[in-house]
């Protein structure tokens, strides 16, 4: 990846982190500093760990087993081994790497967690975190092998061979030896104490990154999908009565009365809606009619996830907790990702709704002869297909999407012998979630070739001040289809706009995220 900036630091203390700053750090325009506070609360839950174990205490991951071996008793001799063991043992995923930026997210979430001061980790550990984090090296962990529950092992243990010099990792680009990559960053592995690699790989801090990335993504795909449903109702000749505010009112849901009130100022004075005002239709199918419906209740689910994933954000989430203004152990459940699991299976039916009634704009734009736009949009119907393949590219989309819909968190496979005999399967929620949110950006893109199109056929008349500008940054990336072409490109380009968040901007209508 990137440099990482070195001109914003956000600091964090484990108490207090924002969506957005996980987003920063992850992609690489802040870096990461620990509180002192949250430091003298490491130190003290180091002591108190360090305390029992002199003591002589049983305590579950430290002088003990794991999963159903927890009666199994360990030579207070083989404590430093028995992490270690952990780490390289439970370092079995398979499959793709995770995008450096989901690994990053995760690697945000596990320091705030373990700042908090319940793990019992060493300081020198927490600060070996921050500086991976903060000098760009990126463990390399498989996509696959997380059923949720004791949180993502197998995850975090990749995460943690890094640390302890073992494994991969990515540096400036490249993929290498673990070693290789903390040696050129100027940083040292680590040897584990007692407690610290059950600390380090346990904990829903996978899941919950990639959901947090995902989350802020689909706000910003939603946004843009209000953007573009303005752009093909204005060249559908379709009726804004819909989105007046006493009918709206009636259903006094947020994110419907939200999206409502983006579409009527991104059509104010239209000329183009103004030019059948009087033309006799009575309404427009469904997914023109019920924007307002279908977006507002994909944004009020959003809304749901966000402040879910906002507790998740500042939880401590490894087994056993460390209370040291009591010097007790306690051991819990906290690592069950079911809450990330359950929203994240939530979002992805709502999105794909969102590309569902795109896709079917997509097709009305398509096949409007009787709203006065040639098949297919062509110039030249028959001697040319014009756009007509590119709702088949948004119905495949939206079919493969639909099958990915299914609620993973529904799933529970035992494990550990039966020990975890209920899981949360949350990290498979999460990244299927972002595996439809690509589907959706390009249902998305899908439609708004379709928009510019139809409203190249609509002029002279002028498009509202909102779509006007929106059509503006759509034509001055992707040309009008004046005969047939590569279609592919276009498509690319955009995605781009819909990613970047030019289109939106460029509509210079405040969305209220």
């Amino acid at each position: 990846m990137a440099a990482i900036a070195q001109d914003r630091i956000v600091e964090l203390n484990g108490r207090h982190l924002t969506l957005e700053q996980i987003e920063a750090i992850a992609v690489g325009l802040a870096r990461v500093a620990v509180t002192s506070d949250a430091q003298a609360r490491v130190a003290a839950a180091r002591a108190s760990v360090e305390r029992h174990f002199e003591a002589g205490a049983t305590i579950y991951g430290v002088t003990t087993g794991f999963g159903r071996m927890a009666n199994v008793v360990i030579d207070r001799a083989d404590v430093d081994a028995l992490q270690r063991n952990l780490v390289r043992s439970h370092a079995a995923g398979t499959g793709d790497p995770l995008r450096e930026e989901f690994v990053r997210a995760a690697g945000v979430l596990r320091v705030s967690s373990l700042a908090a001061g319940h793990s019992g980790i060493k300081p020198h550990t927490l600060q070996l975190l921050v500086e991976i984090l903060n000098r760009g090296v990126t463990p390399v962990v498989p996509c696959q092998g997380s059923v949720g529950a004791s949180g993502d092992l197998a995850p975090l243990a990749h995460m943690t061979l890094t640390l302890i010099g073992e494994g991969e990792a990515f540096y400036g680009g490249e993929r290498m030896p673990s070693t290789q990559a903390l040696a050129r960053a100027g940083l040292e592995p680590i040897a584990l104490g007692a407690k610290e690699g059950l600390s380090l790989i346990n904990g829903t801090e996978v899941m919950t990154g990639i959901a947090v990335l995902a989350l802020l993504r689909a706000e910003r795909l939603l946004a843009a999908a209000d953007v573009i449903g303005a752009l093909s109702i204005e060249a559908f000749l379709g009726t804004d009565h819909v989105f007046d505010r006493r009918i709206n009112a009636l259903r006094p849901h947020p994110g419907q009365a939200r999206v409502a009130e983006r579409l009527r100022a991104l059509l104010d004075g239209s000329q183009i809606m103004q030019s059948h005002r009087d033309c006799g239709r009575v309404q427009d199918p469904y997914s023109f009619r019920c924007i307002p419906v279908v977006h507002g209740a994909a944004r009020d689910a959003a809304a749901h996830v966000r402040r879910v994933l906002e507790i998740e954000a500042i939880s401590v989430t490894d087994n056993p907790l460390v209370f040291p203004e009591d010097d007790e152990f306690l051991t819990g459940g906290n690592f069950h990702g079911q809450p990330v699991g359950v929203v994240c299976d939530f979002l992805k039916a709502v999105m794909v709704e969102v590309a569902s009634i795109s896709e079917r704009r997509s097709y009305l734009l398509l096949n409007g002869e009787e709203r006065g736009l040639p098949l297919f949009l062509s110039h030249r119907p028959g001697l040319e297909s014009g756009l007509m393949i590119v709702q088949y590219t948004a119905a495949a989309l939206v079919s493969e999407s639909k099958g990915l819909a299914f609620p993973s968190s529904v799933d529970s496979i035992p494990t550990s012998a039966g020990q975890e005999d209920h899981v949360s399967m949350g990290t498979i929620a999460a990244r299927t979630l972002d595996r439809i949110l690509d589907n959706v950006e390009g249902a998305l893109a899908c439609e708004l070739l379709c928009a510019l199109a139809a409203t190249d056929f609509r002029r002279p008349l002028r498009s509202a001040a909102g779509t006007g500008r929106a059509y503006e940054a759509g034509r001055a990336a992707i040309a009008p289809l004046e005969t047939d072409r590569i279609l592919a490109p276009d498509l690319d380009r955009a995605r781009h706009l819909i990613r970047s968040g030019a289109l939106v901007a460029a509509s210079a209508i405040e969305d209220g995220y």
